[in-house]
This record gives structure tokens, C-alpha cells and sequence, in this order.
């Protein structure tokens, strides 16, 4: 005989019959806690995918109530508290534009980001730079993110220069370094100083006096590519006759640079000598360049490079990037590529737009697409006007639902699929051999 349903039992217990009265978690428990709660973060249309009509405004008020747990957080005793707040920090700025919330708390915002920087250990060091990047992303070019940068900006250069801090320290300070100086700087000799500060970085993998014939890598290589990829997004907004100067300075010596072993130290040096050759060619039609044939040579081997000691996956990276280097430098192309966000389309025809796209997704991530769309700073960067104001019968009329997704894709499946069936079907076309 079944034994009879307790009373009050849906109110003793929560859904998946989960009691609800949860003791307080523990500063351990907290890391975990806060992690949870941005999971969908990442992911922007996580928020709304073919589901019910949502209250927005009830929607932002939880999402600000959940960040404001997080800024306290980043105030907490425990590390991994510290760190998990900082994280979902991150995932909620990348995803979100958050003006208005955090112009309110930019200054308490600061003041963690600079205390995580200073004390922190590396993982916590990394995550404050961070979020530093896409504090200043939010925020824009204007008075306030000048502020920011001043605050953190000599946090920065002591990290990236400290040769006892952690190399994953240095390097997330140093690309910070570049990203928020590139957004903020209106003060011509503040950007000469933080490229100088960057270059005392990577110019040490120049090659020196040796005997061997490459360079060598080494722990601090990942700090050097940082060093110069920051460096070169800095150059692309330099005027032009500090451009000149800076090509008369470098364009003989990152050669040596595409002998290291390090495959992103090479992929960095060619990809900076391709945007060299862009700039110093806007500045002078007839610009040359003595040692072209050696260059050449070079770029030539890396781009069909068959060396078996070499990864396939990492063989093919190099030589798809080293045809497009190979390419700019000799005859003066670029494949130009098309990035779609939204109902709208970007056309990348540059290196620098490259250089300077590649740098941001980097930050963003999935985000990017969100930030192209309604980020007035990123527009205004690649010149795309104000943002596209859509209503929402606009909207709905564009989106696909999922049934009809899964009948394109099942659909494509299949053509695909025979498509590749009769390429590998050979039997009727082959003979026999004696």
C-alpha cells in the first residue's frame, strides 16, 4: 500500500526537491557562488532565445543587484572570493553595455582593481587587468576613462617592468597597458611613454650577439609577444612622423624575430612587419626597403613550411598567416575579410583594422559582435556610425526560429553529405593495374 504524501512538503522543499533553507556559504563556497550566478553572461543571446516575453526592467534591476555583490566582493579576504568576483566581472561587462551603472561606481571600481593589482597573486593579477581593459571599453574616450588610466596606468608599468612578479602578471598587465592607453590617451607624450615602456619589453628578444643562427625561446617570450602586439595597436594611432620613426628604428630588426621557436613570437613579428610596411608605404608611394630579397626569403620559407619536427595544427596556422604577410610585403594586398554582427557587415581591408579588430575580440570574446553593435566607442573606432536602432517587430520579423534553423541545417546536412559521397566514391572510375 503506498505510504500518503506528507503535508506541507512542497513547502519544506524548493524545485528537484532541494530544501530551501541553505546555510550561508563559506568564503571557499563564495568563488563558486559567484561564478554561478554569470554563467550566461558569455553569451548574449542567452538572455533572450525564443522563449516568453521577459520584464527588462526587472531583468537589469536583478543583474545590477548581482553586480553590485560582486564589487563587494572584490574586497573580500579570501582570494578565491576576490578572483571569482573579478571573473564575473568580466563575463557581465564583455556581454552588457553597463554605462550609466558603472559611471556610478567607476571610482570604487578603480580602487579594486588597483588594490587586486598591487596585493594580488598572479591568477588574481590577471583577472584585475582584465577587467581594467573592459572597464575602460565600457566607459570610452572622455574625461572619466582619463581618470581611470591615471590611477591605474603607473600600477601597470611597475607590474610590466617588475622582473620578480609572475610572467602571466606581466604580460595581462602589458596588453592592459596598450588597450587603455590606446582608448584614454589624448596626451601625446603619455602614449610616448608607454610605448617606450613597452619596447624596453619586447626589444630584448631582438636577436643579440650569438652563435647560433635563431632565436631562442624562452619563459618570457609570451610577455615579449604581449609587449609588442600592445606596442604595434599603439603605433597604428601615432603621428606620422613618429611613425617614421619608429619603422627607421624597428623595420631591420624584427627579422630576427621570425627565427624564434615560439610560433606566436613568429606569427607576431610577421604580422607587425606587414602593418610596418602598410604605414610607412601610406607615408611614402616609393618607400624601399634595402634588405627585401632576405625578407622575402624568409616569409617565403615560413609560408610553405614543411618542417616534420612542427605540429600540423601549428604548420598550418603559420602558413596561412605568412601568405597574407608574404602578400603585403611584396605586392602590397591584403585578403580583405568580412565580420557580420547583427543585420550589419564590417569590412576589414588593413592591417591596422586587423591589428586593432584582432586586439579587441581578444578582450571581448563572444561579446565582440554585441560591442560592435551598441558600443559607441568601438563604432566610432572602425567608423560605423551611430548604432542601429531596431524596433522589436524588426526584430522578430529577422530572427529565425529554432524549427526552421533545424530544418536549413538538416537540409544542408544532407547536400553536403552527397556532395562528398560522390567526390569519394571512385570505384567506377577506377581501372585495374597490373
Amino acid at each position: 500500500m503506498p505510504k500518503p504524501k506528507k503535508r506541507g512538503s512542497n513547502h519544506q522543499r524548493g524545485a528537484g526537491g532541494q530544501p530551501r533553507n541553505v546555510q550561508p556559504f563559506s568564503d571557499e563556497d563564495a568563488s563558486i557562488e559567484t561564478m554561478s550566478h554569470c554563467s550566461g553572461f558569455s553569451d548574449p543571446a542567452s538572455f533572450t532565445e525564443d522563449g516568453p516575453e521577459v520584464d527588462e526592467e526587472a531583468t537589469q534591476e536583478d543583474l545590477e543587484y548581482k553586480l553590485k555583490g560582486f564589487i563587494d566582493l572584490t574586497l573580500d579576504k579570501s582570494a578565491k572570493t576576490r578572483q571569482a568576483a573579478l571573473e564575473s566581472l568580466k563575463n557581465a561587462f564583455s556581454s552588457k553595455i553597463l554605462y550609466e551603472f558603472i559611471m556610478e561606481r567607476r571610482m570604487t571600481l578603480t580602487d579594486s582593481i588597483e588594490r587586486c593589482i598591487k596585493k594580488g597573486k598572479s591568477d588574481e593579477q590577471c583577472a584585475a587587468a582584465g577587467l581594467a581593459c573592459l572597464l575602460c571599453v565600457q566607459m570610452g574616450s572622455g574625461i572619466e576613462s582619463e581618470e581611470i588610466f591615471k590611477t591605474l596606468g603607473p600600477v601597470l608599468k611597475k607590474i610590466v617592468c617588475d622582473g620578480t612578479a609572475s610572467i602571466q602578471a606581466r604580460q595581462a598587465c602589458a596588453t592592459c597597458l596598450g588597450i587603455c592607453c590606446f582608448i584614454v590617451t589624448d596626451d601625446i607624450t603619455e602614449l610616448y611613454s608607454t610605448m617606450e615602456c613597452l619596447e624596453n619589453i619586447f626589444t630584448k628578444a631582438y636577436q643579440r650577439d650569438r652563435d647560433t643562427n635563431g632565436v631562442s625561446s624562452t619563459h618570457n617570450t609570451v610577455l615579449h609577444v604581449s609587449a609588442l602586439l600592445a606596442w604595434t595597436l599603439l603605433l597604428t594611432i601615432c603621428p606620422m612622423n613618429e611613425v617614421k620613426k619608429k619603422i627607421e628604428m624597428h623595420l631591420h630588426k624584427l627579422p630576427s624575430l621570425l627565427s624564434c621557436d615560439d610560433l606566436n613570437m613568429r606569427i607576431a613579428a610577421g604580422e607587425t612587419l606587414a602593418l610596418l610596411f602598410e604605414l610607412a608605404r601610406e607615408t611614402d608611394a616609393d618607400f624601399f626597403y634595402e634588405d627585401m630579397d632576405i625578407l622575402t626569403e624568409k616569409l617565403r620559407a615560413l609560408a610553405t613550411d614543411g618542417n616534420k619536427h612542427r605540429a600540423k595544427v601549428d604548420k598550418r596556422k603559420q602558413r596561412s598567416v605568412f601568405r597574407d604577410v608574404l602578400r603585403a610585403v611584396e605586392e602590397r594586398d591584403f585578403p580583405t575579410e568580412m565580420v557580420k554582427f547583427g543585420p550589419e557587415r564590417m569590412y576589414i581591408d588593413c592591417w591596422v583594422k586587423k591589428q586593432t579588430y584582432e586586439t579587441f575580440k581578444e578582450i571581448l570574446g563572444s561579446g565582440m559582435q554585441y560591442h560592435l553593435q551598441s558600443n559607441d566607442f568601438l563604432r566610432n573606432v572602425f567608423e560605423l556610425g551611430p548604432p542601429v536602432m531596431l524596433d522589436a517587430a524588426t526584430l522578430k520579423t529577422m530572427k529565425i526560429s529554432r524549427f526552421e534553423r533545424h530544418l536549413y541545417n538538416s537540409a544542408a546536412f544532407k547536400a553536403r553529405t552527397k556532395a562528398r559521397s560522390k567526390c569519394r566514391d571512385k570505384r567506377a572510375d577506377v581501372g585495374e593495374f597490373f
